[in-house]
């Protein structure tokens, strides 16, 4: 326990199974919905349950492309359901973002790769609400951004979380480009994230 405590990233895996997925992006903390029904990524789920439940989130560089960005996010298994017709429906919940050093050879069916943790060990930390956001601000520029999107928001939920839950969650959900995703999830500084993403969503809405 001491050394987790010491070094918590020791607590992570030296490889890492993948699920690359175009447009959609996973940060530490936040909670993505997946279905599972492919054979290949079903085997992937299988055996990441048998294990330690974690399967890493990154996106391909373009859409059906093989090729993948650099950086990706770990994400574990926290809730998983499997239907009547065979398939799965999990929440990844996200544990520490991770750079690519190489792709393992496999005979799995699922791709899998050899993660640098290092530069991202503040992911393990509890979060800190240290952004100030102007929420009245926030919210004017969301209603007009969900109008524009045809998107439905609950803004009691809105209000209730902290700071660094809410831009984790837009960041999420929102229908940016793969490459905006990207921008926000290498972004190491919270608060400049957070001003990336608004700066993405005035964008849209001016």
């Amino acid at each position: 326990m001491g050394h987790y405590k010491n070094n918590p990233l020791s607590a992570l895996p030296p490889s890492l199974p993948i699920f690359p997925l175009y447009s959609v992006m996973l940060l530490p903390g936040g909670h993505l919905p997946l279905n599972i029904f492919e054979s290949h990524y079903i085997a992937m789920l299988e055996d990441a349950l048998r294990s330690d439940r974690l399967i890493g989130m990154i996106q391909p560089q373009h859409h059906k492309t093989t090729e993948l960005y650099a950086i990706g996010c770990a994400g574990k298994i926290t809730e998983f359901v499997e239907t009547p017709d065979g398939r799965y429906e999990i929440v990844l919940t996200g544990i520490c973002r991770f750079k690519i050093v190489e792709e393992l050879t496999t005979t799995t069916g699922y791709r899998r790769i050899k993660p640098d943790w290092n530069a991202f060990a503040d992911d393990l930390m509890p979060a800190q609400n240290c952004l100030g956001l102007d929420r009245n601000k926030i919210k004017a520029s969301l209603a007009r951004y969900f109008d524009k999107q045809n998107m439905q928001c609950d803004w009691n939920a809105i209000d209730a979380v902290t700071d660094a839950k809410l831009m984790t969650c837009l960041s999420m959900i929102c229908p940016f480009s793969a490459a905006e995703k990207q921008a926000l999830l290498e972004e190491k500084c919270c608060k400049q994230r957070a001003n990336i993403l608004m700066t993405m969503l005035e964008m849209e809405i001016y």
